[in-house]
Order: structure tokens, then sequence, then C-alpha cells
């Protein structure tokens, strides 16, 4: 399982890394994802991307101490930019050759699955049954 996990964090890293490089190299394609209602759309490109190498690098490279806190945050960064993806479904906005609802809504289905990814490939998930099995028995002895 180790392994598994291991291949499954540097994959996740990787995808970021990948995808952060598009946030630079083609930022029209993100635009398409940024709300009218959020202020300087560039800046939020140009930022989430920035997030997104940050991520992929602390995934990759931080101490194995540090991951199940990389994986929440990477979890919840995740989180942070469904709405962005729930309105290119809505607005039916093409990018990325998501140009169809059909394609987009596919896509929708995918950002629960990164978020359990993150989760599961920095051993958040791990690490977080073992507090709570530590809390329950530490109660039982009490």
């Amino acid at each position: 399982m180790l392994v598994l996990t291991t291949v499954g964090r540097f994959a996740l890293g990787g995808f970021l890394i990948f995808a952060s490089l598009g946030h630079f190299l083609s930022a029209n394609e993100f635009l398409a994802q940024v709300p009218p209602w959020m202020p300087a759309p560039e800046l939020v490109v140009l930022l989430s991307g920035v997030v997104e190498l940050a991520l992929g690098c602390a995934i990759i490279f931080s101490p194995k101490k540090w991951l199940p806190t990389i994986g929440w945050v990477t979890a919840a960064f995740f989180v942070v930019i469904f709405p962005g993806n729930l309105w290119q479904y809505f607005e039916g906005r093409d990018a990325f050759g998501l140009d169809s609802d059909a394609a987009r809504l596919v896509r929708l289905i995918f950002q629960p699955l990164l978020i359990v990814w993150a989760l599961w490939a920095t051993g958040a998930f791990a690490s977080w049954r073992r507090q709570v099995s530590t809390s329950a028995e530490q109660k039982r002895r009490s």
C-alpha cells in the first residue's frame, strides 16, 4: 500500500506542477473559469497557478511528517476552485477542450475525486483516522 500511495502522491504533485504551468503559458484558458464577480481575473489565474506550483512541489518534496497537513491544504484548494468549474459549466464557457456541456459535467465529477486523491495520497485520511482512534481510546480509558 505504501508504494501505491507514494506513486499516487508523486502523480498528484506532478499533475499540479503541470497544471500550474498552464496558468502562465495559456492564461486565457484559465480565464474561462473565473466568474465575473471575482476581482482582477488575471491576478486570480496567476495566483492560483503559484498556489498549484507550491502545492505540487510540497507534495513531492516535503518531509513525510508534513504531508497530511499539505493534503488537507490541497483538498481545501480543490474545494475553493470548484465554484469556477461550476461557473464554467453553467455558463457554457469553452476551455481546455471542454466544448460541450457533457465534457464540462465530466470535469465537475472529477473535482471531488481530486479532493479524495489529495487526502489519500498524502496520508491525510490515515492520519485523521489514527487521531480519531487515539482520542476514542483515551476517552475509553478515562
